[in-house]
């Protein structure tokens, strides 16, 4: 059999004009773009609209904690000089950090000057002084972003000892395992209240009081899905494939994440965080792309998915071998939980919520921390209906349901259920999971639909009606947000795992939209914060997911619509 270096195309071909190249991996800058970036949030809804005002987006959360913490160091330095020499690019200077950004680096001034220029730190925590690099100046927006050197003098908040990753302070994975989980759980509430005071543009008086943060059961081993990752070979170009070029290994590559704030892959070995499935997973992986390194011939990602199956105590024997070595088997009182790894994104995989069972394509999305689920689905039963033992509400309408986890999870509460995605193949699981879980189409049923123009095919009364949201981190546009506001239901759940752009949205809601008559008046807002507060998806990390609870606000006389006004306005608005 031939070799796969005897498949490999040649330079040059013939003396055929080649294709624009891009320049070699090895060649590329290691921080490409100083700027943060995420494509998930490229082109967000705030782009071109004239309701929405911001897209909730990394640099623009960094921008607004500067901006605080600029105006705090001017207020106490009233009347004294500020310097606005700044230090050269790539020295290193002595950092004394103020505060912790909503984004998890630290925030502080340098030792011994007098500038108001702001460095952001990463691995930092407030009350440390620590030696930092800068790369990269801001200069407009007076901050700098810079790599951690070390801690010259620690705050009382870090302890080294909590510490369980030898890769923290470089993988971009983690930011706060030298802090206690107490403090990550403060600080998280604080996101949460600074997302609103920044992003809602509500009026203080509008905003309930934060609910403390809900701490993950568990701080590791908790993630049930890692994508650790491997770039090309180093003579390889972005523009190989388009050109018919293969490139083989000549070495094994670095597998694992992203060091800190660089484009530079860190060799990762093993994974705290990870459940101890996919961490065996993990090892697992590492050796087989090194036994079939000559197959490959670009960069890779690898997908390691928990999946569960749930043995009953009178059937578990633990003499008898396992089908697989790595298997873990877990006691879950009345049953064993045999956790396994998945590397088949097409393989099925299931999970357990309480008694609930959901099997999902193992490449899709699910909520990555499966620990944490009981108490948060059992925060939003518990939370979603009125208190009051007389209301009225019968449905539910769960936009962006994905594979029904609100859906399914919370249908014993309503007379029915209706799910809806723009993804079919979410659809399908969904469908699927409703039927596993013994609810029939009366109950629980989903459609694939646009989740913007989805109001106008939406039978149950809006006072009848609560709404439940858990859209991408880009948060809901402009138009599902006008056809939201006219269709009016009871209730409004969101969740969101961008408190930013839900403190967005929920200030259209609260606030009011402009042009737009929810039954209290054209551009007023119909509805009320009736709680808020944050759960802890990912522990040792600056992430927060954010609960909110609306309800409407009792309509004003006479200005009530009919239930064909508003399936009327919403049916136009969704032509358009």
């Amino acid at each position: 059999m031939a070799s796969s270096a005897d498949h490999v195309a040649p330079i040059e071909s013939n003396g055929a004009k080649r294709q624009f190249e891009t320049p070699l991996r090895s060649e590329e800058g290691s921080r490409g773009s100083y700027r943060f970036k995420n494509k998930r949030m490229k082109n967000g809804h705030a782009v071109g609209s004239q309701v929405l005002k911001t897209n909730g987006s990394t640099e623009e959360v960094l921008l607004e904690d500067v901006t605080a913490l600029i105006k705090k160091f001017n207020l106490e330095r009233e009347g004294k000089d500020v310097s606005t020499k700044l230090p050269e690019k790539f020295s290193e200077i002595q950092v004394t950090i103020k505060e912790l950004s909503s984004t998890g680096d630290g925030l502080g001034f340098q030792e011994a000057s007098d500038s108001d220029q702001v460095y952001a730190v990463p691995f930092t925590a407030p009350g440390d002084t620590v030696t930092a690099k800068i790369f990269k100046h801001f200069e407009k927006e007076k901050y700098s972003m810079a790599d951690f050197v070390k801690v010259s003098k620690p705050s009382p908040h870090r302890d080294e000892s909590l510490v369980k990753c030898p890769y923290f302070s470089q993988c971009s994975g983690c930011q706060f395992q030298m802090l206690p989980y107490d403090y990550q759980l403060q600080h998280k509430k604080s996101i949460v209240e600074r997302a609103y005071k920044n992003f809602s543009n509500l009026a203080p008086e509008l905003i309930p009081a934060i609910g403390d943060t809900i701490g993950s059961p568990l701080q590791y081993g908790y993630r049930t899905k890692l994508t650790p990752h491997f770039d090309g070979p180093p003579d390889s170009r972005r523009s190989d494939g388009r050109n018919g070029i293969k490139r083989s290994f000549k070495e094994v590559p670095t597998i694992g994440f992203m060091k800190k704030g660089t484009r530079i892959t860190m060799d990762i070995e093993d994974c705290p965080i990870g459940t101890d499935a996919v961490r065996a997973g993990n090892k697992r992986e590492r050796k087989r792309v090194v036994d079939t390194l000559s197959s490959y011939h670009k960069g890779a990602t690898i997908l390691l998915r928990e999946n569960t199956q749930r043995i009953p105590k009178e059937e578990y024997n633990p003499s008898v071998e396992k089908e697989d070595p790595d298997a873990v088997d877990e006691d879950r009182g009345a049953h064993i939980h045999r956790k396994t790894c998945v590397t088949d994104p097409n393989a099925r995989t299931v999970e357990y919520i309480d008694d609930f069972r959901f099997i999902n394509p193992a490449g899709s999305f699910f909520q990555n921390n499966n620990s944490i689920l009981p108490p948060f689905t059992q925060y939003i039963r518990s939370h979603i209906l009125p208190s009051n033992p007389g209301h009225k509400i019968r449905y539910l309408i769960d936009a962006y349901s994905g594979s029904g986890l609100f859906t399914i999870t919370l249908s014993s509460l309503f007379q029915s259920s209706l799910g809806i995605d723009v993804s079919s193949s979410s659809i399908k699981s969904a469908t699927e999971n409703a039927e596993i879980n013994g609810l029939t189409p009366d109950r629980a049923r989903f459609i694939a639909a646009d989740a913007s123009k989805l109001f106008a095919s939406i039978t149950s009364p809006a006072s009848e009606t609560v709404v439940m949201l858990d859209p991408p981190r880009k948060g809901c546009d402009e138009s599902f947000l006008r056809q939201l506001v006219q269709y009016g239901p009871a209730r409004v759940v969101y969740v969101s795992c961008n408190v930013h752009t839900q403190a967005r949205d929920i200030g259209v809601l609260v606030g009011g939209m402009k042009g737009v008559d929810g039954g209290c008046g054209t551009g007023e807002g119909c509805y009320e914060l009736e709680s808020l507060r944050g759960f802890d998806f990912f522990p040792q990390t600056g992430h927060v997911e954010g609960v909110a609870v609306l309800r409407k606000k009792e309509g004003k006389a006479g200005e009530e619509k009919s239930e064909n006004g508003v399936k009327e306005e919403v049916a136009r608005d969704a032509a358009a």
